[in-house]
This record gives structure tokens, sequence and C-alpha cells, in this order.
């Protein structure tokens, strides 16, 4: 197959899985305001839009790490990109359909992990960094923006427990307008990298760049307006889950939520951790729930969220493999993967059309699937 048709495939593969990043996403900045009413959910997904292609401008860390560290650029091709980035594409629809807030990063991460040991062997995958820049900061990136958000909500209710209810909430929400966009703002700063670090190291392994280079100008706006648009859209199914399903989110919570998540997220965007937005968002709404006296916090929502997680980089490097394998056959094999990954995209939007979530009832709770327990 041509070189410059497989990397404009790639290029526009890459960008797919960045839209569907997006809309996967949108729950990470905006669950719990919608939650609590701070936000109405198509203002809320609009300003999220619109702060993540700002946010996508203001650093490269991250995207540097993907171009120029997971994997040996020198050892693949731009197929073996595009075979990891079905992978992930594919993963990212199945969790969205079933409203999983699984990480989007760890799909992209895996499909490239597992297409690049099929089509170079294991030795071209720089496990070290992987563990130092993945695997480390997913399993702390939750857990301290868990325990950060249990502070701030406990401290938020001591600080307010005489105040006027009415008054509290009132601030608090206006407080939360400002907290969910800096979450929005972070997550561009992050995710949307990802997508620039994939284009970029398509680019490199194609001749296009040099190794090391930085995302070019049209890189990064492509990146920024796919998510953003993604973004905008709505992952509804994922929003209710965040908002609704882990614990009845109050004011307080939703502020101490976002204010941690952010934190996080901009210090890991700043050292270049590609962690994953949506377990840090997670991590800090689960301890947010926990912080307040008496909240009732859906244990059993978190681990399916947590059996999610833990699968999420093993199957997308499953089916990343597979069409490794299938593509490296050559032109007939690469044509064969896309339709695959057409004809199951589209299956999978026609099941979510049954039981369609949206705008309008995105704060509709349905009947827990698991017991509920007391966190004090």
């Amino acid at each position: 197959m041509d070189v410059t048709l497989i990397v404009v495939v790639v290029v526009a593969t890459a960008l797919i899985f960045d839209f569907t990043n997006g809309f996967h996403d949108t729950a990470n900045a905006m669950a719990t305001s919608i939650a609590t009413g701070a936000l109405s959910p198509r203002t809320a997904v609009t300003i999220a839009g619109i702060l993540n292609l700002v946010g996508a401008f203001l650093s490269v860390q991250v995207a540097l790490t993907i171009s120029s560290g997971l994997v040996d650029e020198a050892q693949i091709n731009p197929i073996v990109i595009f075979a990891g980035l079905v992978g992930a594409i594919l993963w990212n629809l199945l969790t969205w359909l079933l409203g999983l807030p699984s990480s989007s990063s760890h799909a992209l991460f895996g499909g490239l992990i597992g297409a690049t040991s099929v089509a170079a062997g294991a030795g071209a995958v720089n496990f070290g960094k992987v563990l130092t820049a993945v695997v480390i900061p997913a399993v702390i990136s939750p857990v301290l923006a868990g325990v950060v958000a249990l502070v701030a909500t406990f401290l938020a209710y001591r600080i307010t427990a005489r105040a006027d209810k009415g008054t509290v909430s009132r601030g608090f929400k206006l407080g939360q307008i400002v907290s969910a966009s800096m979450v929005a703002l972070a997550h561009g700063t992050n995710d949307a990298q990802k997508t620039m670090g994939v284009i970029t190291l398509t680019l490199i392994t194609a001749g296009a760049l040099p190794r090391g280079s930085a995302p070019p100008f049209w890189v990064i706006l492509s990146a920024g307006l796919a998510i953003a648009l993604g973004t905008y859209i709505g992952g509804w199914r994922i929003i209710r889950t965040l908002g609704k399903r882990v614990s009845e989110i109050q004011t307080p919570q939703g502020f101490a939520a976002e204010t941690s998540a952010t934190a996080v997220i901009l210090a890991s965007s700043h050292l270049g951790f590609a962690l994953s937005t949506t377990q840090v968002a997670t991590g800090a709404i689960f301890g947010a729930g926990a912080g307040r006296r008496l909240a009732s916090v859906q244990w059993g929502v978190a681990g399916r969220m947590a059996i999610a997680w833990i699968l999420t980089l093993p199957a997308a490097a499953a089916v990343g493999a597979a069409s490794a394998l299938l593509a490296s056959t050559g032109t007939i094999g690469t044509i064969v993967v896309a339709l695959v990954a057409i004809a199951m995209g589209a299956g999978i939007y026609a099941a979510s059309r049954r039981r369609p979530v949206t705008a309008g009832n995105v704060n509709e709770v349905p009947a827990p699937a698991a017991p509920v327990t007391s966190a004090a």
C-alpha cells in the first residue's frame, strides 16, 4: 500500500480515536456539575469542548512521551499504528455502550503495545517507560485524587457546618463552574496530547519527520478540534454513571472532586505522565462521596469500574495484536481490518440506540445493580 495513503488513513483513524476519547471522557470534567445542577448538560459540554481545545495548546510533554518513548519507532510502520488504534477505538466504544468510565489512554497504549509486539517483537516495546510513565501513574493517581478529595470534602463540610445551607449551595455551585472548567482544560492538556503523539509517531515512522520531533501545529490543532467535538457530543451514558450511580453528589463534594482531579492531572501533564484522566476523575468522585458523613457510595459500581480498568490495556492489546497480525498480510489484510472495525463500531452504535441516554434524561438514575453500603 502506498505510504502516503496509509499515513492519511492512520491520521484519520487517530482523529476518530480522539473523537471517541472526547465523548468517552466528557464525564471526567462535567459529570458532577451536571449532577448538582451547577451547569445544564448542554452548557457543560459546550464549555468542556472549548476548554479541551484550549488545553491542547498548553503542553506537548505527554505527546513527546508517546512519540519518542513507549515503542521503538525505527522498528514499526504506520500500519502497525493503525492496528493499535483499531484496538483502542473498539474498546472505547464497547465501554461507552456499557456506561463504564474506563481509560481511553490505556486503551490506546494497549493497542499500540499489542500491535508493536506482533509486528516487531516485544523488544520493540519500552516496558521500562510503560512502567514509569503509564502503569505507576495509573495506580497512584486515582488513589491520590481520592484521598485529596476525601480530605477536601470533609473540610468543606466542617468549615460550612453553621452557614446557611442555601448560601453554601449557591457558593459551591459558582465554584463548580470554575473547577469543572479547570478539569476540562486539564483534560485537554493530557488526553489531546496522546493523539498528537500517535500522529507524530506515524509521521516519524513514515520518514516525514525526524526522530524526537515535537507535534507540528496542524497536528495540535486537528487533535484539539477532534477531542473538542467529541466532548461537545457528550458521553451521556458515562456522565450518568459518574454523576448519579457512584454517589448522590452535593455541591461541596462536586467542587472538591473537580479541584482534586485538576491538581493531579495538571501536575502529571507537566511531568509528561500519560495518565488516565478517567481514573483520576473517578477516584476523586469516590473520595468526595466517602468524605461526606453518612453519604451512600455504591462500591459495587466501583468494583465493576476496577474490573474494566484492569481489562482495558490487555483487551485493547489483544485486539491491536490481532489487527496487526491480519494487516501484516498485505493490503487486503489491512482493508479487512478496517471493514471489520467499521462493522463492529456500527453494531455497537446500533445497540446503543435501543436504550439511548441523552442530555434530557442523563440525570435519571437506573436501578442499582449492586447493594449500596454507607461510608462513614
